[in-house]
């Protein structure tokens, strides 16, 4: 059986039950998925500095979920997916893990990518600079074709699946007439399981961001990790016991 370790970077607990109920119905019975949650950070990430918290969270959450509480290690993930759609501490969790990793929406841009230019539909205004920023240092800013903000957060829009769907559909529909993509990601944790409602209404691929995880993380072509054991280059002070024990041993501050 393989195992898919999925990282929820804010501190909700609601998001992580949504995540860990749709990647497992995504992977399928011959996958363990086990979703952990931020030890410390916002509730809901929405702007730079909780993003910013938010990077740090993942690699703390990462660190612990390979110990057990009473010190032994876990046993060790096939995969580790970032459970937000802005994919906090991607790179940083890439240079460290021993296993692919992979984020919500590099996910999604890869998927969308393969049917030609695409939007992005998400919630939250402050999340267009940052959303813009990742997908130029992931190589995926020459397909973007724009994103459309809608006003309530992932977190408001998940709170009401019924209106959300409404005020959802419409966008990507406006998405996709203003900017004659071929495909819409639906971008958001807190938005998993909503594509499928609105996929009817339009005549090109909705991509639920959340499902396009589940299937790069443990896609057999992922990308190999780049070392063999996890792990950092340099000693860390003043973090997390289970952070400091990756890192390298006998360097100076």
């Amino acid at each position: 059986m393989r195992r898919l370790l999925v990282i929820n970077p804010n501190t909700s607990a609601s998001v992580s039950g949504l995540l860990q109920t749709h990647v497992q119905a995504a992977s399928g019975p011959q996958v363990r998925v086990r979703t952990v949650t931020a030890r410390f950070g916002a509730p809901y990430i929405s702007d730079e500095a909780s993003y910013a918290v938010a990077g740090h969270a993942t690699l703390d959450a990462w660190a612990a979920a390979l110990v057990k509480p009473d010190g032994g290690p876990h046993e060790a993930p096939d995969a580790v997916l970032i459970g937000c759609f802005g994919d906090p501490g991607l790179l940083a969790l890439r240079e460290s893990s021993a296993v692919p990793v992979t984020g919500l929406a590099e996910a999604a841009f890869i998927e969308a990518a393969r049917h030609g230019r695409f939007a992005i539909v998400t919630g939250g205004e402050r999340w267009g600079p940052m959303l813009e920023r990742l997908a130029q240092a992931l190589g995926h800013a020459p397909l973007l074709a724009g994103i459309h903000k809608v006003a309530p957060t992932g977190a408001q829009l998940a709170a009401d699946p019924l209106a959300a769907s409404a005020l959802l559909g419409q966008a990507c529909r406006d998405a996709q007439r203003h900017w004659g993509v071929q495909a819409v990601i639906l971008g958001g944790a807190g938005l998993a399981g909503m594509a499928a409602a609105i996929q009817p209404a339009l005549d090109v691929p909705v991509i639920d961001s959340v499902l396009a995880g589940a299937r790069w993380a443990l896609c057999p072509q992922a990308p190999p990790a780049r070392r063999g054991t996890p792990g950092f280059d340099v000693a860390w002070f003043n973090v997390s016991p289970e952070l400091a024990a990756l890192g390298t041993q006998g360097a100076t501050p």
